[in-house]
Order: C-alpha cells, then sequence, then structure tokens
C-alpha cells in the first residue's frame, strides 16, 4: 500500500512538472511573439524589407546597374561611372566628365516622352564628389547638358540621372541655345535615319580653358566635342566646335574621330574599331550625315539672337 503510494505521489510530480514546464514554453512563445522583439536580435537590427523597384526595366541584363554596352566606352584615366543608361568619365581636377557615353536609337526616341524634372544636384556615384548646382551660380554660364535630356526622355529615370552635375559642364548661353543644341538635334535625326547610333560627347580640356567657376573651381571648356558611330552602316564622325556664338554650318566643324582623340587624348571605340575599323576611324565622310538646313537657319534668325 505504502508501495502504490509512493508511485502515485511521483507520478502526481511527474505531471505538475511537465505542466510547469508546458506553461513556460507557451508564455516564451507569447511574449516573443506579442510582447517585444522577435527572436533574432532587435528591431533595428533585423533585415530591412525589399520592396521591388518598378521604374527598372525588368531586361536589364549587363550588370545590376546599368543598360551601357560596355565595348562602346572610350578608354581615358577617368573615374568611370555607370548609370543607368549612360557612362561617364569624371575628371576631378576640372570637376566635370571628360566623355559621356550612350546608345541613342530610333525606337527609344519614338516613345512618349517624360516630363523634364530640372532637378540639378550632385551625383552621388562619383566617388571624389561631383560639382554642384551652386557652383554655376551667377557665373555667366549655362549649366550645359553632356547627354542631352531630350535623348534620355524615354524613361523617368533615365531623363532625371542626366540632371546629375556630373553630366554638367559650363557653356556660353548662345553656344548651348545654339550650335550646340542644332547638333544634338541632328544627332537625333541620325540616330532615326540609322536605327542606332554609339554617341560619346564631352568638353577639351586639354587646351583653350576659358576659366574657372565657383567654389569647386570648375573648368570652363573652350570647346566641346561629340563623336558619333553607327555601327550598323559602319559610318564615323567627329565634331569639335567652340564654346561660342556661331553661324557657320555644323559641318564647318566635322572631323575624323583621329582628330577629336588627337585633342582630347581619348581613345574613342578602341574594342569597335580596331584593325579594320581604324580606316573608318581615320576618315570622314560628310554627305554620310545628312543635315538639315531649316535647322541650321532657324538657329541662325532665331535661337542666336534669343539668347
Amino acid at each position: 500500500m505504502a508501495r502504490r503510494n509512493a508511485s502515485s505521489s511521483s507520478g502526481g510530480f511527474l505531471f505538475k512538472t511537465g505542466l510547469f514546464a508546458a506553461l513556460a514554453g507557451l508564455a516564451y512563445f507569447l511574449f516573443n511573439q506579442f510582447g517585444g522583439n522577435k527572436i533574432g536580435g532587435p528591431v533595428d537590427e533585423r533585415p530591412p524589407v525589399v520592396l521591388e523597384d518598378k521604374s527598372v526595366p525588368k531586361s536589364k541584363v549587363s550588370d545590376d546597374s546599368t543598360f551601357v554596352t560596355l565595348e562602346m566606352l572610350p578608354v581615358s584615366k577617368a573615374e568611370t561611372v555607370l548609370h543607368t543608361w549612360f557612362a561617364l568619365g569624371y575628371n576631378e581636377d576640372h570637376e566635370q566628365a571628360e566623355w559621356v557615353a550612350y546608345e541613342l536609337t530610333r525606337a527609344r526616341l519614338n516613345e512618349n516622352w517624360a516630363e523634364r524634372p530640372n532637378s540639378f544636384r550632385p551625383d552621388p556615384d562619383v566617388r571624389t564628389e561631383s560639382a554642384t548646382p551652386r557652383d554655376y551660380s551667377s557665373s555667366g554660364y549655362d549649366k550645359g547638358h553632356l547627354c542631352p535630356a531630350a535623348d534620355m526622355a524615354f524613361d523617368v529615370r533615365a531623363i532625371d540621372e542626366t540632371f546629375y552635375m556630373s553630366n554638367i559642364s559650363p557653356q556660353r548661353a548662345p553656344f548651348n541655345m545654339g550650335i550646340w543644341r542644332e547638333l544634338e538635334e541632328l544627332a537625333r535625326d541620325w540616330a532615326r535615319k540609322f536605327k542606332r547610333l554609339y554617341v560619346v560627347t564631352g568638353p577639351v580640356l586639354t587646351q583653350g580653358s576659358l576659366g574657372q567657376i565657383g567654389f569647386s573651381k570648375v573648368t570652363v571648356p573652350g570647346s566641346f566635342y561629340k563623336v558619333l558611330l553607327a555601327p550598323d552602316q559602319q559610318r564615323a564622325i567627329g565634331f569639335i566646335i567652340p564654346n561660342q556664338i556661331s553661324d557657320q554650318p555644323v559641318m564647318t566643324y566635322a572631323c575624323s574621330i583621329d582628330e577629336v582623340e588627337e585633342a582630347t587624348g581619348i581613345n574613342f571605340f578602341p574594342k569597335l574599331l580596331s584593325g579594320l575599323g581604324e580606316e573608318l576611324e581615320a576618315s570622314l565622310d560628310r554627305d554620310a550625315w545628312p543635315v538639315n538646313q531649316n535647322r541650321q537657319n532657324q538657329r541662325v534668325k532665331q535661337w542666336n539672337i534669343r539668347r
């Protein structure tokens, strides 16, 4: 009898111990679910929620941050910065890009244009820090786009990134809104004609500086260049234009890519123009690049006078 009582007492003890453990475990679970930080550390140590960025097309395959065709990039000593639809080589000594490269296509130009944001700001991707809009305040120079906003108007992010100050260079107003504008519009004409163009453009920083502006000491270039390659038709042309008003035809300033390389010290399309392409690089065929005479007349009679 005593033995049976001992067994009963032992069983009761075990039951109570098990019940207590179960209740303690339940309390611990409820506390972690509703009464404090969840298992895995404090709230501020938990990984952030990553939302899908729907502004970036799914077709991007060249790398995680850019659609730029890397083989079209020039070779120079500048810091290379890749944006979504264009790349640039930033020159810290002059606080601006010495080249900006991108592809200009008929399909993108035919898209509905996104609204122009006019949100000039420093480029967060330039390691050495870019110039700022304040550098241009009261300077007498326009914030001149190297990659034009209109060339990137097919996409909200693309046009917005053209307002990074790394894509801006000091331009005289009659140049910016005159012959430089005409050349930009001609490039769009040629992209529609040839279906696609590779474009590299920038200031000539190796000669003819017009001084500096702003706290960052941004160099004012004496001239600007643009290099165009129609890869499917194997046509190429370059331009070097002084940073000033001009009544001359655009083709007055046309030259070979070799001449632009000599003036800038930059090697353009090295992967595309090696071998047989070197002959194309050294040649100049103005007739292969038709010009709209009405646009030239509009520049001389309206754009130049207005600014």
